[in-house]
């Protein structure tokens, strides 16, 4: 920092969600334009720098989609494993902050593994108990049910302590700066086995999808001591300095509670494809631009935005990208390519995302959600619930509290853990 930014105001923060939350968006926003005045520039022109920088992103995708070109890259497993992917495809991974990894698992592994969970969820009256959806995000998708809140099928657990998920995610890991300051922010090669659901999207299905949004926290990204040290650069008036793969200050921070929250901090969010997938078939979509973060945490700085909204994030509801408040980046939102069963999908964790709604669709659209999380003092914290959630059958913290698994006799045990599931768990050191 310069000695400008050094004796600039400091800023309010809330650790835990305000009493009173328009109050506390007028407070830190008179903060945040304060403390960037302090740098010898306004608001304004903070922002149009990073304007100005997303607009040539956005206008080089949009030129790659008029010449027909894909959007996403696409990594083979096989490059992974042998230490062999080419420079130019690891630079084009971080400058879109998402990846298509073909042939991550055995197509026949990975068909197998959809079968397995359909044995497991039948056998077990899943469909016969099911009370609907447990949140109101998910059960906008219009299926019954889409999204299975299910997390400890032998399935799921198996592709979880792999050794190829191991291999990809640290991977995956180390696109971030994980060293820096004197401070190790997270162990890029240990993975902390973050549990997520299932979706099974049946041929003929008709499903809304969801809106564009993004996942990494709401208020508390304004509001918090971390997150306020995490995007430092963005609100010390210096954006040139921002670096979307920076890990600092990201790993010990809360995040508010809600029904859409996420008690971890990923590296990449991400799924694994349990069925073929065309690209036009109700698939995911993102603004594959990392530094799009800077836009969305100064927009609502910006005079036209009311002094108690920050244009229209609030708690217990994911964070809204639109439009209304930025249409620029809405003009860069790309859909994966054709995926076939075995692959997986990873995007960064600060990319707005959707899935696209689909009528009457072709094939199944089966995955399970895997992020990478790796090992830090955030996700150790989590990984002390999840191991009673695993113990019990129980539905982990983050997720609504369904438990369909308590009784059931075939879910994966703990004798069936790998080295790599016990550290991920933190059984093991």
């Amino acid at each position: 920092m310069t000695a400008q930014t050094r004796t600039a105001p400091p800023l309010p923060h809330w650790e835990q969600t305000p009493a009173d939350l328009p109050a506390a968006i007028r407070e830190v926003k008179a903060a945040l334009r304060a403390r960037i005045a302090a740098s010898g520039r306004t608001v304004e022109e903070v922002f149009a720098v990073v304007e100005q920088r997303l607009a040539a992103e956005v206008g080089e995708i949009a030129v790659a989609r008029q010449r027909g070109e894909a959007i996403w890259p696409v990594i083979d497993y096989a490059d992974i494993e042998a230490g062999t992917v080419p420079a130019a495809a690891a630079a084009r991974l971080r400058r879109r902050g998402c990846l298509v990894v073909r042939g991550h698992f055995d197509r026949e592994q990975a068909l197998g593994w959809d079968r397995g969970i359909v044995d497991y969820v039948e056998g077990n009256g899943f469909f016969r108990d099911y009370r609907g959806p447990g949140d109101d995000f998910f059960g906008s998708v219009g299926s019954k049910p889409e999204i299975y809140p299910i997390y400890w099928s032998p399935a799921q657990m198996q592709a979880r302590q792999s050794d190829r998920m191991a291999r990809v995610q640290a991977f995956l890991n180390r696109q971030w700066t994980y060293d820096s300051s004197g401070t190790r922010w997270f162990d890029p090669d240990r993975d902390s086995l973050y549990p997520d659901r299932i979706r099974r999207r049946p041929p003929g299905t008709d499903s809304a999808g969801l809106g564009t949004h993004l996942d990494p926290g709401t208020l508390d990204l304004w509001m918090t001591r971390a997150s306020q040290q995490a995007f430092r650069h963005l609100f010390d008036g210096s954006p040139e300095q921002y670096d979307p793969w920076d890990a600092a200050y990201r790993t010990d921070g809360p995040q508010y509670p809600g029904t859409t929250m996420c008690s971890v901090f990923r590296t990449f969010q991400g799924w694994t494809a349990l069925s073929d997938m065309d690209h036009d078939q109700g698939v995911l979509h993102t603004v594959p631009i990392p530094g799009a973060m800077a836009y969305l945490l100064l927009r609502p700085l910006l005079a036209d935005v009311p002094d108690d909204d920050m244009c229209g994030v609030t708690v217990s509801q994911v964070f809204p990208a639109n439009s209304t408040w930025h249409p620029l980046l809405m003009r860069a939102l790309a859909g994966i390519p054709d995926v076939r069963a075995g692959d997986s999908v990873w995007w960064h964790c600060d990319l707005i995302h959707s899935v696209a709604p689909v009528t009457g669709q072709r094939g199944w659209g089966n995955v399970m959600y895997i992020p990478a999380a790796p090992w830090c003092p955030r996700n150790e914290r989590y990984a002390a619930r999840v191991r009673e959630a695993f113990r019990t059958g129980s539905s982990p913290d983050d997720f609504p509290a369904e438990h369909y698994e308590r009784t059931w006799a075939d879910r994966f045990s703990p004798e069936d853990l790998n080295e790599t599931g016990r550290r991920g768990l933190g059984l093991d050191g």
